[in-house]
């Protein structure tokens, strides 16, 4: 079961759904979230979760169901997800190019 959870040729919600919410939880840690410090790291989640996204992209049915409801749902909170660590990754830089203008 492990090992067709970890298999990239394998279709997995559950993989996607890790990948995207370990991502986001690593870059609020390496971006020490209330001060916002810039970290060039934060790439490796932003890859992270747009691999998780990929995933769930994978998973997608060409005819309507409820299951094709869900991966929709969870492509919304990908984009949730990457939106937010592209705003840690971005803002420390927009910050500092505003104050030395």
């Amino acid at each position: 079961m492990l090992f067709r959870l970890l298999n990239p040729r394998n279709r997995s919600l559950l993989r996607g759904s890790l990948l995207v919410l370990l991502s986001l939880g690593v870059a609020i840690l390496l971006s020490d979230f209330p001060h916002n410090r810039a970290n060039p790291y934060l790439m490796l989640p932003v890859l992270g979760a747009i691999a998780g996204a990929i995933d769930h992209i994978r998973c997608m049915q060409t005819r309507w169901s409820f299951y094709h409801g869900g991966v929709l749902l969870l492509i919304y909170m990908d984009l949730m997800a990457i939106s937010i660590i592209l705003f840690f990754l971005l803002y420390p830089y927009a910050l500092w190019m505003t104050h030395s203008a």
